[in-house]
C-alpha cells in the first residue's frame, strides 16, 4: 500500500505517454497540422475495410518462370553449339518441360558439346549477402545418346524468391506513379506479394497495372512468310508466332532486337495527324544507337512493337531513327495509354503475377463500419462502466479509470507500432473492454473474502491484490497463447483482431493490477476506513450450497447429447462456407433510393451463365450480398464475372460497395491453416497447465475447451451462420475466455485440495464452484454488455463473428463452472497428502486463506 516514488513516476509516465501517443489517432488534419512538433504524430492506420481501398494477394508464375527460363536455355545451347563451336544439333524441350534435349548430327562431337553445354551453368541466389549460390542446371544423357540440360529444383526455388523481392520494387514504383498514399507493399511467403492500397477503390485498374508483366520488346518480323504458312510449312529456325492487336498473327524472329530496359521515359502524348491517343517512349543512349543502326539497316522491312507476348503495332521502318525516341500506337483510350506510360516507366516486372486474393471496399462503407464500430465501443464502454459502479461503488470508479486508461493505452500502443486498425480489431478493443475489468473483479472479490475472514481493511486490500495475482497472470496467458496463434496463422483482418486483443491483454495486466492498487491506496490512506464496503449489487447471494455434482451426471448426458448433435450436423448438413474457405467472389451491393430486392437481383443474375449464385439479404434493407461460385477459368474469369454482375445492376440502380474473391488455391489454404491454429492453440495452453496445474487439471481444461469449440462449431452448421476467417478467430478467442472461467476455478479446487484433504472431492469441488460463482457471473456479465453491442450495432460483416463469440461465452461459462468438475473426477483427480498445510510453503493461488 506504500507506492515508492519511482512506482508512482512509472505510472504517471506511461499514461502520460501512451495519451500523447493516442491523441493524435483522434485530430483531424488540419488539427494534427497545428499538434507541437516536438510531440508524437504518428497516428493509427486504418485498414482498408475501414478507409476503402483495394486489397491484393499475387503470387509468382512458377510454370511461367520454368517456361521463359527453358526458352531462353534452348536459344542459349543453339548459340553456343552451332554459333561459337559450329556444333550440328536438334534441340528439342525434354518431357518434363524442364529443361533441353540436345541431339547430335555428329556423335564424335560429343565431348566438345558437353564442354559447350557445360558454360551455360549459372549460380542463383536470392540474397545479395548469400555466399556461392545455387547451381542452377544439371546436365546428363538419356539412354538413346540425347544430352540433357535441365533446371533443378532448388534453382527453380532461388530464382523464384529473387523474382518476388524484384518484383515488389517495381510494384511499388507502379503505384507511387498513381499518386496514391500510404500504399503497402509486402512479402509473404516465398513467392507471394501482398499489395494494400487505400483510398484506392478501382480494384480492376490497380490489377491491370499491378499485375501486368509489361515486357516490353522490339522484334523484326520474319519477311516473307506469313503465319499461317509458316504452320503450314514448318517454322523457320529461330521463329515464333505471337498474336496481335488486331486479331491477326505476326511471325517474327526470337531474338531481340532491343529490349524495354533501355527506356528512360514513356509519356502519353496524342497523334495530331491521325486523331488518336498514343505512347511516346525515349532510350537511353546505348539503347538509342542501337535502334538507330536497327533502323537503319531495315529501311523498308517490318519492325514489330511487343508487349507482354502480343504484337502492339509492326509499321514499316520509312527511315533511320537516331534520335532514339519511338511511338507506340494501337486501340489505346487516354486512360489506357496514360497507365502504359506507368508501366513503362515503371520497368516491367520479371516473372507474370497471379493474382490468388482479391478484396476492394467503397470509401462509403469504410465510413459506415467506422461509425458502428463507434457505436458499439461507446454502447459498451457505457454498459460496463455503469455495471461496474452499479456493483463497487467507489471501487468501481477506481476499476473504471484503469479501463479508460487502458483503452488509452491500447490506441497509443497501435499508433506508435504503426499498426493497422480493422473491423475486427474495434472488436477486439470492445471485447478488451469486457475482459479487462475481470482482474478487477478477481482482486474485489479477494478483498471481500479476506475482510469475511476477520482481516482488517489494510491486511484486506494487500492479501486481496498479492492473492489476485497467481490467478491473473494465469487468466491472461492463456488469451495471450490464443491471441498469438490467431496473428501468427491468420491473415489481414483477422491479424488486426489479434494485435488489438494481444495488446488489450497486456495493458490490462498494468491498469487492472498496478493502477488500481495505486489508487486503492490513495483513497485509503486519505481516508483509513475502519471497513471495507466493496460489493453493492451482485447476482448471486454469498454462500451458495449448490450440489453442482449431483447433478454432473445429467449435465454430462446432455453435453454429450448436444456434442454429438453438433457434431452430426457438421458431417451430414455441413456449413454456410465463406469464400474464404471454397473459394469464389462476394460482392456487397446497395439499392439507390429504396430498399433492395433480392427476388430481383437473382433474376438479373440468373442469365449470365456464372454457374452458382446466392443472393441474400445482407444488413440494412438496402443491402444484398452476392456470392459467385469460382470461375473454372481462374482469377481472369472471376474478374469477368464481377464485370458481368456490375453491369446487370447498374441497369437497375444497384452500386458495388466490396468485393472479395478468393482463388481455390488460397482458399483450401486458409482453411488447413484454421484447422492447424484450433489445434496449436489447445496443444499450447495444455503444455501451460501442465506445467502450472497437475496433468488432471491440463486434460480437464482441454477437454472442457474442446467441449466448448464443438458446440459453437455446431452452432454455424445448424443456424447456417457463414463461416469464413474470421469464425476461425471467433473459436480461438473462445478458447482463451473458456479457459479464462476455467483456470479461476481450477485454481480454486487445488487450493481447497490443500486446506481440505479429507474432504470428498465431490463436495470439494461444489464448495470451488461456489465460491468462485459469484465472479463467474460478474464477469461473464460484463463480457456479455461488451459483446451484445457489436451483435447490435458492429455491422454485418463481423455479425457471425459476435454471435459466435456471445454464444461461445455462454457455453464457456456453463462448461467451466458445470462440466469441468465431472471431468476432473473421471480423469482421476485426488487430494494429495504429502501436501503440507504449512501456510508459508503454500503458493500464492486464487481464493488461498492465510
Amino acid at each position: 500500500m506504500h507506492f515508492s516514488p519511482i512506482r508512482t513516476a512509472i505510472i504517471a509516465v506511461v499514461a502520460i505517454v501512451g495519451l500523447l501517443l493516442a491523441i493524435p489517432s483522434f485530430l483531424s488534419k488540419d488539427q494534427l497540422a497545428a499538434w507541437p512538433g516536438f510531440l508524437p504524430h504518428q497516428t493509427v492506420v486504418l485498414g482498408l475495410d475501414l478507409q476503402g481501398g483495394s486489397h491484393l494477394l499475387l503470387q509468382v508464375n512458377k510454370q511461367g518462370i520454368i517456361t521463359e527460363r527453358v526458352g531462353e536455355l534452348r536459344r542459349d545451347a543453339r548459340t553456343v553449339l552451332a554459333n561459337d563451336n559450329g556444333i550440328g544439333n536438334l534441340i528439342t524441350l525434354n518431357a518434363a518441360g524442364n529443361g533441353i534435349e540436345v541431339e547430335l548430327t555428329d556423335p564424335t562431337q560429343k565431348a566438345a558439346a558437353v564442354a559447350a553445354l557445360a558454360t551455360l551453368q549459372n549460380t542463383v541466389s536470392n540474397s545479395m549477402f548469400a555466399v556461392g549460390g545455387v547451381s542452377e542446371l544439371e546436365f546428363g544423357e538419356t539412354p538413346d545418346g540425347k544430352l540433357t540440360a535441365s533446371l533443378t529444383d532448388q534453382g527453380v526455388a532461388e530464382r523464384m524468391s529473387s523474382l518476388v523481392a524484384q518484383s515488389m520494387e517495381v510494384i511499388r514504383k507502379r503505384v507511387d506513379e498513381l499518386g496514391t498514399t500510404e500504399p503497402q507493399i509486402q512479402r509473404q511467403g516465398t513467392d507471394r506479394v501482398l499489395v494494400q492500397v487505400p483510398g484506392f477503390e478501382d480494384s480492376t485498374r490497380l490489377k491491370d497495372i499491378i499485375s501486368r508483366t509489361a515486357r516490353l520488346t522490339f522484334h523484326m518480323v520474319y519477311p516473307g512468310l506469313t503465319a499461317d504458312q509458316a504452320d503450314a510449312q514448318g517454322l523457320p529456325a529461330g521463329t515464333y508466332i505471337l498474336p496481335s492487336n488486331d486479331g491477326g498473327r505476326e511471325l517474327l524472329y526470337e531474338d531481340v532486337a532491343i529490349g524495354g530496359e533501355s527506356l528512360v521515359d514513356s509519356q502519353p502524348s496524342f497523334d495530331s495527324q491521325r486523331g488518336i491517343p498514343v505512347v511516346s517512349f525515349k532510350f537511353d543512349t546505348r539503347g538509342a544507337v542501337t535502334f538507330g543502326q536497327i533502323t537503319s539497316a531495315n529501311i523498308g522491312k517490318r519492325f514489330a512493337i511487343v508487349l507482354d507476348d502480343q504484337v502492339i503495332t509492326a509499321p514499316v521502318i520509312q527511315s533511320a531513327i537516331t534520335q532514339g525516341t519511338g511511338q507506340i500506337s494501337g486501340s489505346f483510350t487516354t486512360q489506357s495509354a496514360n497507365d502504359l506510360a506507368v508501366l513503362l516507366r515503371a520497368g516491367a516486372l520479371p516473372a507474370s503475377l497471379d493474382i490468388v486474393e482479391e478484396r476492394s471496399v467503397d470509401a462509403s462503407l469504410g465510413a459506415d463500419s467506422i461509425k458502428s464500430g463507434m457505436i458499439a465501443g461507446i454502447v459498451a464502454a457505457v454498459g460496463v462502466l455503469s455495471f461496474m459502479v452499479i456493483a463497487y461503488g467507489l471501487f468501481g470508479v477506481f476499476a473504471n479509470v484503469s479501463l479508460v486508461l487502458n483503452i488509452v493505452l491500447i490506441f497509443g500502443a497501435l499508433s506508435a507500432l504503426g499498426a493497422t486498425l480493422t473491423l475486427p480489431g474495434i472488436a477486439g478493443i470492445v471485447l478488451t473492454i469486457g475482459m479487462a475489468v475481470d482482474a478487477n473483479v478477481l482482486i474485489y472479490e479477494h478483498i471481500r473474502e479476506e475482510q469475511r475472514a476477520g482481516r482488517s481493511p489494510l491486511q484486506s486490500i494487500n492479501s486481496g491484490f498479492s492473492r489476485a495475482w497467481t490467478t491473473i497472470i494465469d487468466s491472461h496467458l492463456t488469451q495471450l497463447i490464443a491471441a498469438t496463434v490467431l496473428y501468427f496463422m491468420g491473415s489481414g483482418p483477422v491479424q488486426g483482431f489479434a494485435v488489438t486483443l494481444a495488446l488489450g491483454i497486456l495493458t490490462s495486466l498494468f491498469t487492472s493490477y498496478t493502477v488500481t492498487l495505486w489508487l486503492v491506496g490513495i483513497w485509503f490512506r486519505a481516508r483509513r476506513p475502519k471497513t471495507l464496503k466493496i460489493q453493492h449489487f451482485r447476482f448471486i447471494p454469498d454462500g451458495t450450497k449448490i450440489p453442482f455434482m449431483k447433478i454432473s451426471r445429467y449435465v454430462i448426458i446432455f453435453s454429450i447429447v448436444m456434442s454429438i448433435l453438433s457434431i452430426g450436423s457438421a458431417y451430414f448438413k455441413g456449413f454456410n462456407l465463406g469464400i474464404d474457405f471454397i473459394g469464389g467472389t462476394a460482392i456487397e451491393i446497395q439499392h439507390v433510393g429504396g430498399p433492395a430486392d433480392a427476388g430481383q437481383v437473382r433474376e438479373l443474375l440468373d442469365g449470365l451463365g456464372l454457374g452458382e449464385v446466392q443472393v441474400q439479404g445482407f444488413g440494412t434493407p438496402t443491402d444484398v450480398l452476392v456470392r459467385v461460385q469460382a470461375q473454372e477459368g481462374g482469377q481472369d474469369a472471376d474478374q469477368v464475372a464481377v464485370t458481368k454482375v456490375r453491369e446487370a445492376l447498374a441497369t437497375q440502380s444497384y452500386e458495388i460497395r466490396r468485393t472479395e474473391a478468393v482463388s481455390g488455391t488460397v482458399s483450401g489454404e486458409l482453411a488447413y491453416k484454421g484447422i492447424i491454429a484450433v489445434i496449436v492453440a489447445l496443444v499450447a495452453i495444455l503444455i501451460y497447465i501442465w506445467v502450472r496445474f497437475e496433468w488432471q487439471f491440463a486434460l480437464a481444461a482441454v477437454t472442457t475447451t474442446t467441449h466448448d469449440i464443438i458446440m459453437t462449431i455446431g452452432l454455424f452448421s445448424i443456424t447456417g451462420l457463414e463461416f469464413n476467417l474470421t469464425s476461425i478467430a471467433a473459436v480461438l478467442t473462445l478458447v482463451g475466455l473458456s479457459l479464462n472461467e476455467t483456470v479461476v476455478i481450477s485454481d480454486r479446487v487445488r487450493e481447497n485440495l490443500r486446506k481440505y484433504k479429507k474432504m470428498p472431492l465431490p463436495e470439494l469441488i461444489d464448495l470451488s464452484i461456489n465460491q468462485t460463482i459469484v465472479r463467474t457471473s460478474l464477469t461473464s456479465f460484463t463480457v456479455f454488455l461488451a459483446l451484445v453491442p457489436l451483435v447490435l450495432f458492429g455491422g454485418e460483416v463481423i455479425r457471425s463473428f459476435t454471435i459466435a463469440m456471445t454464444f461461445g461465452m455462454l457455453v464457456g461459462m456453463y462448461s467451466s463452472i458445470i462440466v469441468n468438475g465431472p471431468i476432473l473426477i473421471n480423469f482421476g483427480l485426488k487430494a494429495r497428502a504429502d501436501i503440507p498445510e504449512d501456510k508459508n510453503k503454500l503458493k500464492n493461488s486464487e481464493g488461498a486463506q492465510v
